[in-house]
């Protein structure tokens, strides 16, 4: 027989069978194709239909006009429905009533559009009177059907913008405070028949003395103005700013559920819930929920009413007082209970269900994967894998990185955040929730720490220089700068609370305090950072330990290692980083910059002496500073190759430019010509010789090397000593020496040359064969990545410093994105941000090059990634699949590329398995 070349837009559910199934959410939305396998399933649910998001595709692209064909399918579905329900849409004498609610395929609740009640007019309305006997629950029915109606459809969807608190729903609310307050009611559930007979002429006339237009009486033009309202929704500035946060794209669309009413505000023997079929917030494994008797589904969500709970192990201090459904309406109650492990059964996930139970009658109305935090997440994968309900490969999907990094830090208590006052907003740099006094100096900072207050750090942005200020800091707060500005790279680097780029703050350094919004943030004022959500609040709030050492993360920790294949490391500089990142499962370290002695706790004399160095003018000045700089550079890479005994440790040359080394104050700079017996004036001179135009692409790197080799030498001497001293001691230390900012295999040869000569002199010194160690090089050039394949003859290893290589590869400064890289986002010229998640059509075809040109010539090469983008998920993905070895990002991000690198792994799998043939039996 031939197919029918109409396409489908209409999916009937109802009775016995539904048209849909589960694993069609594209087309039928995550709530249209639930409510289908519900009823495949045999569960009580409410016939109805559902409009494809394909529908809305068109929509869209056909200017808002529906396909031809779409109106008589309707027709159809809704005859379908009439007959399974017994009454007629828009029938005076039995007339049947619909919900009409948006469903897209990921769930974004309270984003979307639901409208209650369509078909109910005077007519019908008084045809449900008789058929019920109850007219104040019609009465109420219809009260509502206005108040939703005119919201969606007639305002919302129409453009209609009102001022603040004007919006129509605001007004016909305040009606219904009118008459309570009149009659000393408390509560909605006193209104009589009568006084909602009266309420609802009242809103009538409120909507078209508001909207200009009257409420429109046709159940037909209800039922399409409804529709047309959630496809709009789609479309709406909730929707829309909720899908950018989320990722969701907006071609995907909505679907339209069109279902038969039933109803929960018929009396007490009805009542409508919410439930999860284990706890949301903590994972425990219990019936959790909240339900109001008498009332419709809109009541329980929307916060009008405080709801009670739905069973008696789900009481708490705020609800004790208040009847159970297990209690109120036991037999209710246990059908419910028996549904929702026949649904978490067949699901094999926690799920959020509504129900309505009508005059004692049990009714599902819709179930969906239930959202839920951090420390639940991990919880539920790891019973429902000891359950035996999902395989281990399932438990490490069923948690995504961000929640994972949830248990990793302290954060604001979600009940205080939600009365919290909120006065900026900027990037979440840094992760959890920090509160603090307001300081806006890095020695500020510390001196307050010192007196054991607590401190936010407040700056346009923040510098090296500022470096123990933001250690001594709760939580680092900027004005300017990107999600890899100095001051997220470090906050991030450290675990560290940080908002950056909160560019509403307008700081008064003299005066000490800073403006937003209308609000004045002086000294001392306590402030609240949420780093997870970039936002700011006043105030101090609590936080909520999320603790480290949780067995269940140690436990789901073990799962995924099980999986993964990419080993992770950690970009650290100090031992304690070192240890941490180990605590938290590094396999070693993949970037130790020896340039961060420089900076913060123990750092003045080494400084000192490497500025010296700086502004020496002849070899023989920079080896005499050089020699007194070695001991210092031999301790610190001691204590680190110690921290990681066993584990390889990647050393990078000293990389920035010299200049950025040399003080700018002028009593510092005269120390400094006193100690090299030169003038002031001559020190200037030589200072600001070394200055550059654009620093990045400056003297730096193996250039430095190359000029000076006897700042190479000292490094790597260092390096071989603190191994060789290590290697005496029983200890396995095992470094990896890298050359940053390398164009061409001569540069790496030079240095490779230097390398092998100091290497044998240490070796003769302490009496060893060899000292074990790689040399490689940073592939963070483009023309590095391209020309690989003759770099690897001397490189042992490559690691990709994606900041760099994207910098370049872009064009563009990472300090100074921040004033055009919102708008490519946002003009979607750019889908992400690519200092955040690697660009793998571009950077990321670079990289393809580099891993197979320098494996063609070193099979063995070992290969890594020490950028930021080592710690975000999507770019550990793109790791695993090119083949690369490891990793490595800051020790808090380890557990999150650790979780990546497994799920990376199940993925592939997923993708390359074989579809199963369909079984001809039933689950």
């Amino acid at each position: 027989m031939a197919k029918s070349k109409t396409p489908k837009y209409v999916y009937y559910f109802g009775g016995k069978k539904a048209e849909g199934t589960a694993d069609m959410k594209e087309l039928l939305g995550g709530k249209g194709a639930n409510l289908a396998e519900m009823v495949n399933i045999g569960l009580p649910v409410p016939a109805g239909f559902t409009i494809t998001t394909e529908v809305c595709t068109a929509y869209y692209k056909n200017n808002k006009k529906y396909p031809k064909e779409l109106e008589k399918q309707v027709k159809e579905a809704l005859a379908k429905v009439e007959k399974e329900m017994g009454a007629k849409f828009g029938d005076k004498n039995n007339p049947l009533l619909v919900s009409v609610r948006s469903g897209a395929r990921a769930s974004m609740p309270g984003m979307m559009e639901t409208i209650l009640n369509v078909g109910l007019n005077n007519e019908t309305r008084e045809g449900l009177i008789k058929k019920t006997n109850n007219p104040r629950f019609v009465y109420d029915s219809h009260r509502r059907l206005i108040q939703m109606y005119s919201d969606v459809v007639m305002e919302k969807a129409a453009g209609i913008e009102p001022e603040e608190g004007k919006g129509i729903r605001q007004q016909l609310e305040a009606e219904l405070h009118k008459m309570k307050e009149a009659k000393g009611y408390k509560n909605d559930t006193e209104l009589t028949a009568d006084d909602l007979k009266e309420l609802v002429e009242i809103y009538k006339a409120k909507v078209l003395e508001v909207l200009g237009k009257p409420f429109p009486e046709d159940p037909m033009e209800q039922l399409w103005g409804a529709i047309g309202a959630v496809f709009q929704s789609w479309m709406g500035k909730r929707a829309v700013a909720y899908r950018r946060l989320e990722g969701i794209p907006d071609d995907w669309g909505t679907a339209v559920n069109v279902q038969s009413m039933v109803f929960g505000n018929m009396g007490d023997t009805s009542a409508t819930g919410v439930a999860f079929t284990r706890n949301p917030a903590t994972g425990e494994k219990y019936f959790y929920g909240e339900w109001l008797p008498n009332a419709q589904g809109e009541d329980v969500v929307a916060g009008i009413r405080t709801p009670n709970p739905i069973n008696e192990i789900g009481k708490s201090e705020h609800n004790a007082h208040l009847p159970s459904l297990e209690k109120a309406m036991p037999k209710t109650y246990k059908e419910l209970n028996r549904i929702q492990k026949i649904l978490e059964k067949h699901y094999r996930d926690m799920l959020d269900i509504e129900f309505t139970i009508q005059e004692g009658k049990l009714y599902m109305l819709q179930c969906r994967v239930g959202k839920r935090n951090g420390p639940a997440a991990v919880k539920i994968a790891l019973d429902m894998y000891k359950e035996k309900l999902i395989t281990k490969e399932e438990a490490i999907l069923r948690v995504n990185p961000s929640q994972l990094d949830e248990l990793l830090h302290p954060i604001i208590d979600p009940k205080a955040e939600l009365s919290a006052t909120a006065i900026a907003k900027g990037l979440p740099a840094g992760p959890g929730g920090a509160s603090g006094q307001v300081v806006f100096s890095a020695s500020d900072a510390v001196a307050w720490a010192k007196q054991g207050k607590k401190v936010i750090l407040v700056r346009e942005e923040t510098n090296p220089e500022d470096i123990e200020g933001m250690r001594a800091a709760q939580a680092i707060l900027t004005a300017r700068g990107g999600m890899t500005s100095h001051a997220a790279l470090v906050a991030r680097g450290w675990g560290k609370c940080c908002i950056v780029g909160a560019g509403a703050i307008k700081i008064n350094y003299s005066e000490k305090y800073f403006t937003v919004d209308g609000h004045v943030v002086k000294e001392g004022d306590w402030l609240t950072l949420n780093g997870s959500k970039g936002v700011v609040y006043l105030g101090e709030l609590p936080m909520v330990k999320a603790a480290e050492e949780n067995p269940d993360f140690q436990a789901f920790m073990k799962l995924c290692d099980q999986v993964r294949k990419l080993k992770v490391r950690t970009n650290a500089d100090t031992p304690e980083d070192a240890a941490k990142a180990r605590a938290f499962g590094a396999e070693g370290i993949g970037l130790f910059r020896t340039e961060h002695m420089f900076y913060g706790k123990n750092s003045e004399q080494p400084l000192f002496i490497l500025r010296k160095m700086i502004v020496s003018k002849t070899e023989e000045e920079r080896r005499k500073a050089l020699d007194e700089l070695f001991p210092f550079v031999k301790n610190d890479i001691k204590g680190t190759l110690e921290a990681m005994d066993g584990y390889g440790v990647t050393i990078r040359t000293l990389d920035p430019p010299l200049h950025e080394f040399v003080p700018n104050r002028q009593d510092e700079r005269a120390k400094l010509a006193e100690s090299l017996g030169i003038t002031l004036d001559e020190l200037n001179a030589r200072a600001d010789s070394l200055h550059e135009n654009n620093p990045m692409m400056g003297h730096r790197g193996v250039r430095l090397g190359i000029t000076y080799p006897e700042i190479t030498e000292m490094q790597v001497r260092a390096i071989f000593e603190a191994a060789a001293e290590l290697i005496q001691e029983g200890k396995k230390p095992f470094p990896e020496i890298m050359i940053p900012v390398v164009c061409d295999v001569k540069e790496l040869k030079h240095q490779y040359d230097i390398i092998n000569k100091v290497h044998a002199e240490v070796c003769e010194k302490f009496g060893l064969k060899k000292i074990p160690h790689l040399t490689g090089t940073m592939i963070e050039i483009p023309r590095a990545a391209l020309t690989a394949n003759k770099i690897a003859e001397y490189a042992q290893f490559f690691s990709f410093g994606t900041n760099d290589l994207t910098q370049m590869g872009f064009g563009f400064s990472r300090d100074d994105i921040g004033g055009f890289l919102p708008d490519y986002l946002e003009k979607k010229i750019l889908p992400e941000d690519p200092f955040q998640s690697i660009d793998q059509e571009g950077i990321g075809t670079l990289m393809k090059i580099a891993v197979e040109g320098g494996r063609a010539t070193r099979p063995d090469l070992k290969i890594g990634i020490c950028g930021e983008h080592g710690g975000e998920p999507k770019s550990v993905e793109f790791c695993h699949k090119i083949g690369l070895d490891y990793v490595s990002c800051s020790p808090f991000r380890v557990p999150i590329a650790r979780l990546a690198a497994a799920q990376a792994v199940v993925k592939e799998k997923k993708a390359n398995a074989k579809p199963a043939k369909k079984s001809s039996k039933k689950r």
